[in-house]
């Protein structure tokens, strides 16, 4: 079992960042891939980026070259860098993993871009 908490999110300028985490407790060696999903209002889930424990990377088309994830083990911490953020990256974040056959969801973070 595994717990994912998502602190961070908050209002953001257009073209500004923001670098929410997803901090995970629990059964974290069993974790292989960790994905981020974002809902807008209106929206379903959709898929934003993907690290594996290896540390491979994949990214949606439509934040490629502007998101980066990346996971400091010593926290257990993974992040999703969010650069030149625009109004249409409005949503809530989730971070999500499996163990085994079961999926794990953090809270979500509301991360809002508007002037």
């Amino acid at each position: 079992q595994v717990q994912l908490v998502e602190p961070g999110g908050g209002l953001v300028q257009p073209g500004g960042p923001l670098r929410p985490p997803c901090a995970a407790s629990g059964s974290t060696s069993s974790i292989y891939t960790m994905r981020w999903y974002r809902q807008a209002p209106g929206k379903q889930r959709e898929l934003v980026a993907a690290l594996t424990r290896g540390g491979s990377t994949n990214y949606a088309d439509a934040v490629k070259g502007r998101f980066t994830t990346s996971r400091d083990n010593a926290k257990n911490t993974v992040y999703l860098q969010m650069n030149s953020l625009k109004p249409e990256d409005t949503a809530i974040y989730y971070c999500h993993c499996f163990i085994g056959p079961d999926g794990y969801w953090g809270q979500g973070t509301q991360v809002t871009v508007s002037s």
